[in-house]
């Protein structure tokens, strides 16, 4: 069995594979293993607002490809993963957060709690639903112009609208798929992060409900030579790193 990579190892191994070899196919089981380490991915508030849809079946992949535009990496895929955002899920994944909270600090009176203990009730039980909650976008702007009023006199929170949480749980998802394509790299298991697909068809070929989003397909397999395309090219460093001393 070979030794698993270090983060390292694992972060300069991973290339965007776009051929994988028919010949060699991937464990089920390790892909979930991996997709468990994707779930233990940072996430605003820990809200948890994604699913990981697991595809081994072939014909379902053979029906992806398509909807995919038929690139490389989704035609010779052994497995696809899709990482959705499910923005539509906060209300029981913020009760989820309050039940886990209320187990940590049982109820008492309310002289007799913490502040922390008082805060993170209010934060999952008030803040979270206010932050969420919109009425057909104009809860949103109204929001949104709160924000812009107490902005004036002091640091605020200014992403409040629901454009501005839905870039929070598509960041977060994407934080999660990053998880996971370091996981298997770690195995010697090759991904492609794909973003090109027909969205719409996806979800529906999924069955999935009008308020999850796509955030990106990620193919799998293991690579052939030819299924990295070339050197890997970065711009220098110094084009994007700054020391603020």
């Amino acid at each position: 069995m070979k030794q698993e990579k270090t983060v390292s190892q694992a972060i300069d191994y991973r290339r965007s594979v776009r051929v994988y070899d028919p010949e060699q196919p991937i464990d089920d089981q390790k892909v979930k293993q991996c997709l468990q380490q994707a779930a233990l991915a940072p996430n605003s508030s820990n809200m948890q607002l994604w699913e990981f849809i697991h595809i081994t079946d072939k014909d379902t992949i053979k029906k992806m490809a398509p909807l995919c535009f038929n690139q490389n990496a989704a035609r010779t895929a052994q497995q696809l993963v899709v990482f959705v955002t499910r923005k539509d899920l906060w209300r029981s994944r913020a009760k989820a957060n309050l039940d886990m909270i209320r187990e940590m600090y049982p109820d008492k009176p309310k002289a007799e709690q913490s502040r922390r203990e008082r805060v993170i009730k209010a934060y999952y039980g008030k803040l979270i639903p206010n932050v969420y909650f919109d009425l057909f976008g104009l809860y949103g702007w109204f929001k949104y112009i709160m924000v812009l009023i107490t902005g004036l006199f002091r640091p605020i929170y200014r992403e409040v609208r629901a454009k501005d949480m839905r870039v929070v749980v598509h960041k977060t998802c994407g934080l999660a798929a990053q998880n996971f394509m370091i996981s298997m790299a770690a195995i010697g298991y090759d991904t492609c992060p794909m973003e090109g697909s027909d969205t719409w068809r996806v979800k529906r070929l999924l069955d999935l409900p009008s308020g999850a989003e796509i955030n990106m397909i990620v193919s799998c397999g293991i690579r052939k030579p030819e299924g990295v395309y070339g050197e890997r090219f970065r711009v220098p460093f110094d084009q994007v790193y700054r020391k603020m001393e």
